[in-house]
Order: C-alpha cells, then sequence, then structure tokens
C-alpha cells in the first residue's frame, strides 16, 4: 500500500476540485466541472476525489489527512460581520445565503468526512494559506517571496509572505472589502459578462480600447498607496451586500448602465477594459515592489486568481524588480485543493522538502488518462458510429503536422488531462500560426465565441526568444510577452479602431499576435512534453516556423474535454477537421455519421451554459 495520504479538497464557491498527494509526491489533481461538464462546477467533488483516490490505489478510509482549502467558520464569521453592517439593505441577500450557510457550508468538515463515509477529523487550512502554499511547494525555489491575491478568502483578499525550505509565513494581508480580484470583477460585470467567467474576456479586450477611464477609475474607485496596498471606494460597489457587482452611481460615473450580456460590444467597453487593466497592472506591480524590498529575494511566486492576468503577471515578468517568477497553473481556487494537502505535508506535518526541476507540477499534467489504445475506448467509439486509423507515434505526429501545415484544424486529446484553465498540448486544439484568417476561423467556426478572442501560441522553448521578447520559460501559458519587432509588420496608419483592428496582420505569426503585439506564450520543452516538442520541431522541419495556435478542446461555455467520448462529440458538433484520440486518428470526412446541422449544433450547444 502507499505510503502517507493527503487528499485537499475545494467547493462550493467557484471550481470545485480534489487533489491527492502520497509521501510529498503530487499524484492526482482534477476539477469537478471536467467531469460534470458543468463549468466552474461549485459543487461538492465526489469525481475529482474518486479519481484521485483511484489514481492513488486507494480507498477513502486509506487517506490519512483530509485537508479543506479555506476555513468556513472564520468565513461565516464575515459574512455576518459585512451584513450586519449593511443592514437592511443587505436583506435579499442576508436571505439568500443563510440557508446554504446553516445547512452545509458551515459544517464542511462533517460533510466532508460523510460524503467520503470516513471517521477521521478533517483539518481546514485557511484560503490564503493554500494558494500560497500551491504557489511555493511546487516551485523550483528553495526559498521565494509568495503573493497572492484574488477576489477574497475568508477575510484577506491579497497576502505576502515568504516560503522557505518547508515552511511558509504569510507577514501582510489586505482585507475585505478592499480587493483587486473583485475591483476587476465589477468592471467585467459592467462591460456585461458573467463574473468568475468573463475575466479572461475582460483581459482579452483591452488591448483594442485605450486606457481613456483609467484616471477616474484612480480618482473614483480605488486609493492606491505607494507601497501598492489599497482602499476601494464603497460607494460605487453593491458586493458587500447585494446581488450584483455595481450600483447606479458607479454606472452614473461610467456614463450609462452596464452592457447587457450578448448585445453587441462598443468602443466603450473596449476602453474599460483598457483602462481596468492598466490600474491592475499598476496595483500589482506596487505590491510587488514592495514585496521584493521587504523580503529582499530575487524570486517570487504568485497565486489567487489575480495571478491569471496574464498581462499583469508578464508586466512583472519583465519589468522586475524579481529575477524569477513561478505561477501555480491552477491559481484558482481550484489550486487550492493542491496547496491544502501540500500545506499539510510540508508545513504542518514538517517533512522535508527538495525543490524539483524544473518544478514539482508534472507539467500540470495530472487529470484522468487517455491512453495509446483502449479495447473499452474502442468499443464506445464504435458504438457512436467513429471512424479511425490507428498511428504510431511517429506516423501520428507526421500527420498532425501535415493536417497543421495544411491549413487545418486538429483536436488532441491524449494522455492525461491539465489540471487548471489552461489546455497545454493533452487536450488542445491546434492551428497554423502563420494564417491570417485562423484566428477569426477557430473563433466562430470551431469554438463559437467572441471574433476578438486571442489565441495563444505553443511554441519550442529553444526558440521562444526568435518570436517573442520572453524574459524566462513560460510552460503554463501563464506569461504575455510581446513579439519581437524583426517579426512584426509595418501596420500603417488606417484609422481602424476597435474589432476592426482584427483585419489587419499585425506580424509573420498572425493568428497569435494581438492587435498590440503581444501573446500569451507557452513555450514547450522536451521533459514537460515530449509529444507535443517533437510535433513543433517536425512543424519547424516542414514550414521553417516552430509556432502553432494552441487553445483549449472545448467550444464556449463547456467545460475542456475530460474523456474519449467528450473528444468525439466536440469533434463532431464543430468544425474541427482532424481529431487525434490516443493513438487514434480521425478524419471528419471518413465518419460514419455526417456533422451535426445548425439546428442540432444549436441544441447541443445550449447544453452549456453559455456566458
Amino acid at each position: 500500500m502507499a505510503g502517507t495520504s493527503i487528499l485537499g479538497i475545494s467547493a462550493y464557491y467557484h471550481d470545485s476540485a480534489a487533489a491527492l498527494i502520497q509521501d510529498g509526491e503530487i499524484v492526482a489533481a482534477a476539477q469537478e466541472e471536467r467531469f460534470s461538464r458543468i463549468k466552474g462546477d461549485p459543487a461538492f467533488p465526489h469525481n475529482a476525489i474518486g479519481f484521485c483516490l483511484d489514481e492513488g490505489g486507494i480507498h477513502e478510509t486509506d487517506v490519512d489527512h483530509v485537508v479543506f482549502y479555506e476555513d468556513p467558520m472564520i468565513k461565516f464569521e464575515r459574512l455576518v460581520t459585512m451584513y450586519h453592517v449593511t443592514a437592511p439593505a443587505s436583506l435579499r441577500s442576508f436571505l439568500k445565503a443563510m440557508p446554504l450557510w446553516l445547512t452545509r457550508r458551515l459544517w464542511i468538515k462533517h460533510q466532508i468526512a460523510r460524503e467520503m463515509g470516513i471517521k477521521k477529523g478533517v483539518y481546514c487550512c485557511e484560503h490564503h494559506l493554500s494558494h500560497a502554499a500551491s504557489a511555493f511547494f511546487p516551485s523550483p525555489f528553495e526559498r521565494a517571496a509568495v503573493l497572492t491575491v484574488d477576489g477574497v478568502g475568508e477575510w484577506t483578499t491579497a497576502a505576502y509572505g515568504t516560503g522557505h525550505g518547508n515552511q511558509l509565513q504569510l507577514c501582510e494581508k489586505i482585507n475585505f472589502p478592499n480587493s483587486l480580484g473583485l475591483l476587476y470583477s465589477a468592471f467585467t460585470f459592467y462591460t456585461g459578462f458573467r463574473v468568475n467567467f468573463g475575466e479572461y474576456k475582460l483581459m482579452g479586450l483591452a488591448p483594442y480600447g485605450s486606457p481613456k477611464y483609467a484616471d477616474l477609475i484612480r480618482n473614483h474607485l480605488i486609493t492606491v498607496r505607494e507601497d501598492g496596498s489599497f482602499v476601494l471606494n464603497q460607494c460605487y460597489f453593491n458586493y458587500i451586500g447585494g446581488l450584483t457587482m455595481t450600483n447606479d452611481r458607479f454606472h452614473d460615473l461610467f456614463g450609462g448602465p452596464p452592457r447587457k450580456p450578448e448585445s453587441r460590444i462598443t468602443q466603450k467597453e473596449m476602453d474599460l477594459a483598457a483602462s481596468i487593466q492598466a490600474v491592475v497592472n499598476d496595483v500589482l506591480f506596487a505590491m510587488a515592489k514592495t514585496v521584493h524590498r521587504k523580503t529582499g529575494l530575487d524570486n517570487l511566486v504568485l497565486a489567487g486568481g489575480v495571478a491569471l492576468n496574464v498581462v499583469a503577471a508578464g508586466l512583472l515578468s519583465t519589468r522586475g524588480p524579481f529575477r524569477r517568477i513561478w505561477t501555480q497553473p491552477a491559481a484558482g481556487d481550484a489550486g487550492g485543493a493542491l496547496g491544502a494537502a501540500l500545506w499539510m505535508w510540508h508545513h504542518k506535518l514538517g517533512h522535508p522538502r527538495t525543490p524539483a526541476r524544473p518544478d514539482g507540477m508534472r507539467g500540470a499534467f495530472l487529470g484522468p488518462d487517455i491512453p495509446v489504445s483502449s479495447a473499452s475506448d474502442d468499443a464506445m467509439l464504435e458504438r457512436m458510429g467513429a471512424v479511425w486509423e490507428m498511428l504510431s507515434e511517429e506516423v501520428l505526429q507526421d500527420r498532425i503536422v501535415e493536417r497543421v501545415a495544411r491549413g487545418e484544424v486538429v483536436a488532441v486529446a491524449r494522455g492525461r488531462m491539465e489540471f487548471g484553465p489552461r489546455a497545454l498540448g493533452a487536450r488542445s486544439i491546434l492551428g497554423d500560426a502563420r494564417l491570417p484568417h485562423m484566428q477569426r476561423h477557430v473563433n466562430m467556426k470551431v469554438k463559437f465565441r467572441e471574433s476578438f478572442r486571442p489565441f495563444a501560441p505553443i511554441v519550442l522553448a529553444e526558440d521562444a526568444s526568435s518570436y517573442f521578447e520572453i524574459r524566462q520559460e513560460s510552460p503554463y501559458m501563464l506569461l504575455v510577452y510581446p513579439v519581437v519587432k524583426a517579426k512584426r509588420h509595418k501596420v500603417f496608419e488606417t484609422g481602424a479602431r476597435g474589432l476592426d483592428l482584427l483585419n489587419i496582420q499585425h506580424s509573420e505569426i498572425p493568428a497569435v499576435t494581438h492587435v498590440d503585439y503581444s501573446a500569451r506564450v507557452q513555450t514547450v520543452d522536451a521533459d514537460r512534453n515530449p509529444f507535443m516538442h517533437r510535433i513543433l520541431c517536425k512543424f519547424k522541419e516542414r514550414t521553417g516556423c516552430s509556432v502553432m495556435i494552441n487553445t483549449s478542446f472545448n467550444v464556449r461555455g463547456e467545460p475542456i474535454v475530460n474523456s474519449v467520448e467528450d473528444a468525439y462529440r466536440c469533434f463532431m458538433a464543430t468544425n474541427i477537421d482532424c481529431l487525434v484520440v490516443g493513438n487514434r486518428f480521425f478524419l471528419r470526412e471518413a465518419q460514419k455519421n455526417p456533422p451535426l446541422s445548425e439546428e442540432e449544433r444549436s441544441k447541443w450547444l445550449r447544453r452549456f451554459e453559455l456566458d
């Protein structure tokens, strides 16, 4: 039987997850949404727990320690305090929240024990300590400064500290209601996107605008001190005791009510996105400077939802003051499950820690496996009418390269699924980054999402500096860097603004170059991902270019595909040309069943909650 097993759990707010470590090694981690097919599923992670235990070869009763990623008692104290302060205006929110808290969330430790059928006690690790542990313990650093920034945990919204060996210490905190994450979410809400889902859209929209509202934000909404601490002016917000993020005073300040979801995006929303991004960049940089000065350390690790703002993180990497930055790939609440387990093993139980190289996350490939071949998967695919070729790995790589070089879109589902929001080659859609039309085609005809959404480049680590002004490796697609000037195209003044900028070819790799010449880079090395590394090498041999599009294998509103069945259904419902599942290769025109009609596709898409 395995040695000491620790199960970490996050649940009930957004993106529930489970993670298992055994004798200090990360064995498995997965989000519940990948199994339930409900994006951001906050439910108790039965499926994710079951997967982790199966992967570890153990039963629930074999788990030595179970750790929840935050302290519900402290969180409840904050809620009751805030409702008391804001009553009676907060009555509706109070009546909505209290039944959940009094029947379920407050008693999470008892519920976990009951759901798992165990009698041992369940521990709680405070929310930002879970974030900090998820960032520091798998990092490659023996010693590092730690910065966590999100919406809110129990009371804390941002914290900094240090990690050294097997110990973590959080030194200073910013508390609710002052929250950089909630400030950004307020603009997500105001620009018509869904909070906790649309922040990526707001970030992608920013380069189309100009930061014309940045001073308005600084003068009315947030007071930023020199050390990066800040205070939000609550006269403009409604999130303390209300059911929305912003209020009428906020709306008046920016000239009208929030944009209605799914309505046309205007230049105003683009300028708002650019403005709040500029403010977040400045605040995070001021925080980092203070953390660097107070800790005297050259390496920084990041976690919390705001750490997934890759634009701000990229600027930290480019502008300093730290020599190196490492961000937890699952920096949001899902990663808290992993952090809680690691905190128990290292910090609480005192087991020594040796930093892993290149890091301890195993490329973030910690989820369920799609093997090269499987008789049960073959039988299921045959029942679905699938037709495929079984190829050797070498021939399969050649086929992928050939099809991408011909301008086709290839989806890949093989090996262990990624943990976190980014597809890194195991559940990915690939395309030719050199083709100007590819960005719009994949957005509109494959992903069925807004045309402005940028795509990430996947590039050979050894070639990355030839394409991007990169300061360090970026294996988890969490840093934005500019395209090098030698690869840019000179753009003549056309008067184009907003989404019209999409029609301008900005570089030699236009499908992954945003309108401000930036790119969310994923570097691929032979150690973390040998299969994709070899594909890029072959693509370079064929085309002279070692960059492809890499976007997650899903459609808008759908979680990333998990199983063979998920992959084939998504393939048949979209305009993906080719599919790879394990070592099987599928051509669209070879399938027995025709692609879905527009009516059938619309019905299928309605299964997922569109944001």
